[in-house]
């Protein structure tokens, strides 16, 4: 048996199960905003792109963001009027969850971030939010930081590159 060609369908496999758990906790950590505090809504695809082309903004940030925020709002549907009435209160909010124990949210947080995630956040400036979600029991809560408010945070930061081939 070829050890070499094994040992790669073992990394594939826990990446693909990291991934998937990495997907479920994300599942989570919407669920949690979305029924435990007031301005978050998840907007389904079709109404991300409108979002974008309204601001004039390029499509390639459409997996840029999970959630929209819209501080104080409670209980509307989010549609084409929706979006055009308060187009200027939405914030933008990518998630970042962790099931992991931290009493001091975001602090000790670790994350992968994406360079789109990065370059459309500085587009918006204050209209774009990380959301940083502790689902642990002992301590769950939640963070929004701002891109200079993660900048200023960040203890250590390394590029890693994803390729396909």
């Amino acid at each position: 048996m070829n050890t070499k060609h094994n040992n790669n369908v073992k990394k594939t496999i826990v990446h693909v199960d990291m991934t998937l758990s990495n997907n479920v906790t994300e599942k989570e950590g919407i669920i949690f905003l979305l029924d435990n505090h007031t301005g978050f809504f998840k907007i389904d695809l079709n109404t991300k792109k409108e979002l974008l082309d309204l601001l004039k903004i390029e499509r390639r940030y459409l997996q840029s963001f999970d959630l929209i925020y819209v501080p104080n709002m409670v209980g509307k549907t989010i549609n084409s009027d929706f979006l055009k009435t308060y187009l200027e209160d939405i914030i933008f909010v990518e998630l970042k969850t962790t099931k992991k124990y931290l009493p001091e949210n975001p602090k000790g947080f670790f994350f992968g971030a994406t360079e789109n995630e990065f370059n459309f956040g500085k587009i918006l400036n204050d209209k774009f939010l990380f959301c940083f979600v502790t689902l642990n029991e002992k301590a769950p809560s939640f963070v929004l930081l701002s891109i200079d408010e993660l900048e200023n945070r960040i203890r250590n930061k390394r590029i890693q590159y994803q390729i396909t081939l």
